[in-house]
C-alpha cells in the first residue's frame, strides 16, 4: 500500500481479535442497562451452542480505523500485536481494508489480544484479557486527526501524556477522543489534558453519568457537564432511543436510523458512530450532518457478527442516506 504525504485520520488504541460464541440457551434476567442485568448459564454442566464466528482485527480504535478507510479517509493506525499467527491475520485485515500499518508494533514472544464474547440474542458479554506491551507513541508525519480509544491501562500514563503532549504541540492537529473501559476506570482527573485537548469527545449515557459521578442520566446535563471538562463539541449516544451532540453553543438530537432487520448483535455500534461522526466532520460536514451519517454505520454494523463486519463505504452510506425516511434528520433542541 503506497504511503501518503499526509495522514487523514491516525487511530491509537489495542487492537483484539473477537471470538463470537452464539450460545443456543442461556437465561437473562434483570433489565438492560442496569447493575442487575445479567446473562446466567448452569455451572458445572455442558452448555450447548450453535456457532462461533472469529473477527480479526477490532477493538474501538481499530475499528475506527477501518471505518475511516472505508469512508475514504487516509487511514494509520498506532497499535500493539503480538510476533504470533492471530497477529498477522489482523495485519492481513486492516490491510485489506487500506489501513496504513507503518505504526503497528509487533512485539517478540508475546501473544496478541484475543477476547472472547458469549453472545445471546443481540446482546453480549465479552470475556477481556489485555496483554501488557511496552506502549511508546512513534515518530509520526502530523495527521489531521488522531482518533484515541480503549487501551490497557498500563498503558498510563505514558501513551496518554504522549499524545496530550503531541497535541498541545501541534495545534493543528485535532483529537477524537472515545474514552474505554480503562479510561473511564481512571478517572476524570488524570486524563485532564486529553479533555482538554479534545476536539470531539464520544460516549454513551451510562459512560456519562459514570465520568461524571451523577446518578442522573438527564441528557442536557450530561451534555454540559461533558463539555465543561473541556471538548469543543460532545457527542453522547443514547441506545435505540438516538444521539445528541454539543459543541457549547447549539445541542442536535439524531434519532435511529430505522434497522431493516432485528440487530443481529448489537457490538461495535459505539465505535461506529463515533469514528463516522468523526470522519464526516475531517470531511467538512456539520454536526447535524455528522449525526446523520453516525445512525446509518451504527445501523449497518449491527446487522452483523463482528464490530467491523458491516461498515460502510461512502458511496453506500450516501445511499442509505438518501433514501432515508423524511424523519431520520438531526434537528437543533433547545
Amino acid at each position: 500500500m503506497e504511503k501518503n504525504s499526509k495522514i487523514e485520520f491516525l487511530a491509537i488504541g489495542d487492537m483484539v481479535i473477537d471470538a463470537f460464541i452464539k450460545l443456543k440457551t442461556a437465561e437473562v434476567v434483570g433489565e438492560p442497562d442496569t447493575k442487575d442485568y445479567k446473562i446466567c448459564m448452569p455451572f458445572g454442566e455442558k452448555i450447548p451452542f450453535d456457532d462461533v464466528y472469529v473477527i480479526n482485527a477490532v477493538g474501538n480504535a481499530s475499528n475506527a480505523a477501518v471505518s475511516a478507510a472505508r469512508l475514504g479517509l487516509s487511514t494509520y493506525f498506532v497499535t500493539n500485536i503480538g510476533d504470533d499467527k492471530d497477529g498477522k491475520d489482523c495485519l492481513e485485515t486492516l490491510e485489506k481494508n487500506n489501513v496504513h500499518t507503518e505504526y503497528v508494533k509487533i512485539n517478540s514472544g508475546m501473544k496478541t489480544n484475543y477476547h472472547y464474547v458469549l453472545m445471546y440474542g443481540p446482546e453480549r458479554t465479552i470475556l477481556i484479557k489485555h496483554q501488557e506491551y511496552p506502549y511508546a507513541f512513534p515518530e509520526i508525519d502530523e495527521p489531521k486527526w488522531i482518533y484515541f480509544s480503549s487501551i490497557n491501562e498500563t498503558a498510563f500514563p505514558t501513551m496518554h501524556n504522549a499524545i496530550a503532549d503531541y497535541c498541545e504541540a501541534h495545534p493543528d492537529t485535532k483529537l477524537a477522543f472515545q474514552p474505554g473501559k480503562f479510561e473511564i476506570k481512571l478517572g476524570k482527573e488524570k486524563l485532564e489534558r486529553l479533555y482538554k485537548n479534545a476536539d470531539l469527545f464520544f460516549c454513551n449515557v451510562e459512560e456519562a453519568a459514570k465520568i461524571l459521578g451523577t446518578e442522573s442520566l438527564e441528557i442536557k446535563n450530561l451534555l454540559t457537564g461533558m463539555h465543561n471538562l473541556g471538548p469543543k463539541t460532545v457527542v453522547i449516544t443514547d441506545g435505540p432511543k438516538g444521539a445528541y451532540a454539543y459543541d457549547g453553543t447549539d445541542m442536535w438530537f439524531v434519532p435511529c436510523y430505522p434497522d431493516p432487520a432485528p440487530p443481529v448483535s448489537r457490538t461495535g455500534a459505539g465505535d461506529a458512530f463515533a469514528s463516522t461522526f468523526t470522519s464526516a466532520i475531517a470531511l467538512g460536514k456539520t454536526p447535524g450532518e455528522a449525526l446523520a451519517w453516525g445512525g446509518i454505520n451504527s445501523m449497518a454494523v449491527v446487522q452483523h457478527v463482528g464490530a467491523n463486519v458491516g461498515l460502510l463505504t461512502r458511496e453506500k452510506l450516501e445511499e442509505y442516506l438518501k433514501n432515508a425516511p423524511e424523519s431520520y434528520k438531526a434537528k437543533k433542541i433547545d
